[in-house]
């Protein structure tokens, strides 16, 4: 093995543990998140077991750190995000951010129509956030039907019915922060979805800092 290499891996397992205890997790605690053995967990940390995908892979999604941070990988490369757009239900997501796990966000588009569409409510669990670009949103939420010019955000608990859409038929574009269960619903599932009270709020407020009721 190339002594560079070597030295990288006899790096992760300090790095490991550093990370967990400025966390405050317990072995234990990490085991029951990461499904790996408490013992490899140890010994991964200790440097008597080698780093590989399969336990570096968990370890970033509970620590929700890239993977990159956990073996010590230079800052190189294109620091931009490459916007591929994803289509789904007739609308458009656009990812703002890359980072694996948490909240993610992603610029939603709404497209014109000849006339405004029924809202079809839907649920699923998770959490959102948006806040109004262009346009004019329309938001059905449970049995409040909002209409939100540009400048006008909303957090809401997804576990109530809900839709968007546009409210006077035009397009609309909106900035949308998904939970992790809200965004694999939205963008990977095609699934019916479930948001406690959202009205507009502060967009300077934390996303999922506080739920109205």
């Amino acid at each position: 093995m190339h002594r560079e290499t070597e030295e990288v891996l006899d790096a992760v397992g300090p790095r490991l543990r550093a990370l967990r205890r400025h966390r405050g997790i317990t072995l234990a605690e990490l085991s029951t998140t990461t499904g790996i053995s408490e013992s490899t967990l140890s010994r991964l940390e200790s440097g008597q077991r080698r780093a590989t995908l399969e336990l570096l892979l968990p370890l970033a999604r509970t620590y929700d750190v890239p993977l990159d941070d956990l073996v010590g990988a230079p800052r190189t490369g294109d620091p931009r995000i490459h916007l591929t757009p994803i289509h789904r239900f007739g609308m458009t997501f656009v990812p703002l951010s890359r980072r694996p796990g948490g909240v993610q966000a992603f610029k939603m588009l709404i497209p014109a129509t000849k006339e405004p569409l029924e809202p079809a409510l839907k649920t699923h669990d998770g959490f959102e956030w948006l806040y109004v670009l262009n346009g004019r949103l329309r938001l059905v939420l449970d049995d409040l039907d909002l209409t939100l010019p540009p400048g006008e955000a909303a957090e809401f608990d997804t576990s109530s019915p809900h839709w968007l859409g546009s409210a006077d038929g035009g397009a609309v574009e909106l900035v949308i922060l998904f939970d992790p269960q809200g965004m694999r619903t939205h963008i990977h599932a095609d699934q019916p979805a479930r948001g406690e009270t959202a009205g507009p709020v502060s967009p300077a407020a934390s996303p999922f800092g506080r739920r109205r009721r």
